[in-house]
């Protein structure tokens, strides 16, 4: 394999903190460009791409955390994020990074006020100078869903290629009702996920997170001769 390659596979990792150095249009439309050319059945490339910068980038985040904060609002995804409740081994993966960041974040069990200040950054991008909210049109069957995904990986490993971290982030997709009209999102488009991109914030205890990975023989069946 090329080294390049793999490494901008391997580094790829969730930062949730950036630095406030700013990262310049033409990178982005680089990075989005080179994520086009994920996998696409027929050809359909589903995704829509809105990209947040300076002035309205704040004024997104800020109105973005105000909903949040409200709980006279309520917030609802249009699909199921994962699976209705959570079983093995899928619960045990969760709860380890769970627990892995919020050790990091000094949160312990049950303090439900810093937990809830902390998942509020995901609507401030994590502080990211660049924000990037994604939407489908909601009659888009499973397929579609599967090659947006790959689009997103796709930006994900081209951001390393400049040295930039990201953090796709699912939490945006309860705020469809309330910030699809900011971004002029109509008809059958939906805000399906966000994702922060920027530089990484090195001085951050959250940004020491790592993640482990399952060994092959715990999901691969080789079927030889």
């Amino acid at each position: 394999m090329n080294n390049d390659v793999k490494e901008a596979i391997t580094t790829r990792r969730s930062v949730r903190y950036y630095s406030s150095k700013p990262v310049e249009k033409d990178i982005i439309e680089d990075i989005l460009k080179v994520a086009s050319r994920a996998p696409s059945g027929t050809n359909i490339q589903p995704w829509n791409v809105h990209v947040l910068m300076g002035e309205p980038l704040k004024q997104f985040t800020d109105k973005a955390v105000e909903i949040f904060f409200d709980d006279n609002l309520v917030k609802k995804n249009e699909r199921v994020h994962y699976m209705e409740k959570f079983r093995e081994p899928y619960l045990a993966r969760r709860r380890k990074v769970g627990w892995d960041l919020y050790n990091l974040l000094g949160i312990k069990k049950g303090d439900y006020e810093k937990t809830k200040n902390f998942h509020s950054q995901n609507f401030k991008f994590f502080s990211a100078p660049v924000g990037m909210i994604f939407t489908i049109e909601k009659d888009l069957g499973w397929m579609s869903w599967l090659d947006y995904g790959m689009f997103i990986q796709n930006i994900c490993i081209a951001a390393r290629g400049y040295g930039l971290h990201t953090c796709p982030q699912a939490a945006w997709g309860q705020m469809n009702d309330y910030l699809s009209p900011i971004l002029g999102i109509t008809g059958k488009h939906i805000i399906h996920c966000g994702l922060s991109i920027g530089w990484e914030n090195i001085n951050k205890k959250v940004n020491e997170l790592r993640t482990v990975r399952e060994d092959l023989d715990n999901f691969v069946t080789f079927h030889e001769s």
